[in-house]
């Protein structure tokens, strides 16, 4: 009997690696692989990726007149830095994340994601092998149109939350999109203070929902889950497009012989009755929708919190260096 890895791999979903530490990524054979600056943060601590950083810092310290400047110099170089050994391992693409501060910003979310492209072209990486990894606001999703349509660079929105925010990045042409499954199960637990099974799971029927929404209207951009909390939910959503997951959950499947049947399938979406929305260019419809949703604005904010201070954390490790 083939590893449950194997077995949802064989479901039609491909499997890409949420972390950013190399040898745990080469260990599990995803096709892609998921950065963020939480994932950087945890990486740059251990011994083995300081040529990394010490790369990064030489190259900050050349690149701007004042401090502050080096150290974003320094950041932006060593997610690139990150993002090229990554690509030595996978065969298919890296998503490195745009400041989350930027999220409320579309040009600078433009400009921010232009200059990542072209350290990865410096460094001999096409575009084609990079997503640019950018919050799920509506500032961001108007962003990613604009790389899409404008520039060619394919664009992962993240922190995902509700069929809305799925909406408004399908009508961007976003090649990509993370439904946040285990964050959206932690506001559900907290909130009614119960336990859910991985077939009643709020996460997973999010994204259950986008992807009937996405292959019954034709859309092309592609359905990870993401932020996974345990196993089951990975499981229910076999066949999904891609699923993104942590090294200890591939860990766990990989080691398992549990029968993993598909549970997705564009073709059972024909006979739904989805009617379809339009949010891209209704800014007003967008943000009243997406504010009945409590969850979903309460985790977005949340998520963009933890990935700014995160990368505030990672900014001044790297002044410390830059300074030394």
């Amino acid at each position: 009997m083939s590893s449950s890895l194997e077995q949802l791999k064989a479901s039609g979903t491909v499997v890409v690696c949420d972390s950013g530490d190399f040898a745990t990524i080469g260990k599990y054979k995803p096709q892609d692989a998921t950065t963020n600056p939480s994932l950087i943060l945890a990486a740059s601590k251990k011994s083995e990726y300081a040529a990394l950083i010490d790369s990064a810092v030489a190259y900050g310290k050349q690149k701007g007149s004042t401090v502050d400047e080096q150290v974003e110099a320094t950041l932006d170089r060593l997610l690139v830095e990150f993002g090229k050994e990554i690509l030595k391992i996978i065969p298919g693409k890296v998503s490195t994340e745009v400041d989350a501060k930027l999220s409320f910003d579309t040009q600078a979310s433009v400009d921010k994601a232009l200059h990542i492209i072209k350290l990865y072209e410096e460094n001999g990486i096409s575009k084609d092998r990079v997503l640019i990894k950018i919050a799920s606001t509506y500032e961001g999703i108007k962003a990613a149109h604009i790389l899409q349509s404008k520039h060619g660079i394919n664009c992962n929105l993240t922190l995902m939350f509700s069929l809305v925010q799925a909406i408004a990045a399908a009508e961007a042409g976003a090649f990509l999109i993370s439904p946040f499954v285990g964050r959206i199960l932690d506001w559900f637990k907290a909130a009614h203070k119960r336990d859910y099974t991985a077939q009643e799971d709020p996460g997973v029927k999010s994204v259950q929902e986008i992807f009937n929404y996405y292959k019954k209207h034709g859309y092309n951009t592609i359905v990870m889950g993401a932020s996974f909390r345990n196993t089951g939910e990975i499981t229910e959503l076999a066949g999904c497009d891609y699923l993104t997951i942590s090294p200890n959950l591939l860990e766990d499947l990989y080691n398992s012989t549990a029968p993993v049947p598909k549970k997705l399938d564009a073709a059972d979406t024909a006979k739904l009755n989805i009617p379809k929305r339009a949010y891209l260019n209704e800014e007003a419809s967008f943000r009243f929708d997406f504010n009945e949703e409590a969850m979903a604005v309460e985790k977005l904010r949340e998520g963009i919190s933890k990935f700014a201070a995160d990368a505030v954390t990672l900014k001044e490790l790297l002044k410390q260096k830059v300074q030394a």
